[in-house]
């Protein structure tokens, strides 16, 4: 288990990044990192590898506590791996040998074999031949991935893992990546904006605001009963509506054209989203966003069900 004790860490003296952070991740949990940006996830995910000093609190995995570079000639956990959006890899080299240099020389079949594994995994195999320099942003994040899978770590720790990935590949990618994860116990922190990557794959959810958490929960639980317009527009448009003195934060989803009803909207704008409209409205002189299955002239009445 990863536990992470009070931790406080900043670059600047007056400028804090992380501000007493307490949580834990059970061996083979999935858990999300997610905030605005800037708010300390990439800072989060380099305190708990061991690339940064805490100023305050411990970080530990099972009973060995995570040190910092001042403890460490090599910063870095051996047991974990961490993915940054620099990538870090070997350009002149090929796809597989930048994989193989993290595999044992004294066993080149079982080498080779876990090579072919992960490319499977990253579906990277037709281009195990090829130099990292001639890849795509996006086949680089994969290499990495494999990479850092290639010893097998206890914990893999992702920064944005699928930015640049295009996403008739992300798709595909992101569910063989996280299948492949759970078969192995291993355990994983993913910090992105993507909410497809929180929701569909993650165990809990972590959520920072202003350097401090705001919400730990499991997904399903924080996408359902968002404490705060910042935490439900992690995930989707959200309408904050006044209505007799009370405040309610609804999805685009949860709110419905009616036949009859006492709430009256005038259309303003629509947006054609592939399989629906979102459509853009005035409800008593607030501006509210709901989900249509077809276009609606802009300036016409229609009756709402919140």
């Amino acid at each position: 288990m990863l536990k992470v004790e009070n931790i406080s860490f900043n670059y600047t003296k007056n400028k804090p990044v992380l501000q007493n952070f307490t949580f834990s991740v059970k061996q083979g949990e999935h858990l999300c990192i997610m905030g605005e940006s800037g708010c300390g996830k990439s800072t989060l995910l380099k305190t708990i590898y061991g690339l940064l000093d805490l100023q305050k609190g411990t970080i530990f995995w099972h009973d060995e506590q995570v040190l910092g570079p001042e403890f460490n000639l090599v910063p870095g956990f051996e047991k974990f791996k961490y993915v940054a959006q620099d990538f870090d890899l070997m350009p002149y080299i090929s796809v597989s040998e930048n994989i193989k240099k993290h595999l044992s020389r004294f066993y080149p079949e079982e080498s080779e074999k876990r090579t072919q594994e992960l490319l499977e995994v990253i579906e990277m195999t037709a281009f195990k031949n090829t130099k990292v320099k001639n890849l795509s942003g996006g086949q680089k994040q994969r290499v990495a991935i494999a990479r850092a899978l290639a010893k097998e770590p206890q914990l893999l720790l992702l920064d944005e893992p699928f930015g640049q990935i295009d996403n008739f590949k992300k798709n595909g990618l992101r569910r063989k990546l996280f299948s492949y994860l759970k078969e192995e116990n291993i355990a994983c922190i993913v910090a992105t904006h993507d909410k497809n990557d929180a929701l569909s794959f993650t165990d809990n959810l972590l959520i920072i605001k202003k350097n401090n958490i705001l919400v730990h929960n499991a997904p399903k639980e924080v996408y359902n009963h968002p404490n705060s317009t910042y935490v439900a527009a992690l995930f989707d448009d959200v309408n904050e509506i006044t209505m007799n003195g009370k405040t309610v934060l609804l999805y685009p989803h949860q709110i419905k054209i009616a036949e009859t009803s006492d709430l009256k909207a005038t259309v303003k704008n629509t947006y054609f989203k592939g399989s629906y409209w979102l459509i853009e409205a005035d409800f008593d002189g607030q501006i509210v966003f709901f989900n249509h299955f077809s276009d609606i002239k802009k300036g016409e009445e229609v009756l709402l069900s919140l």
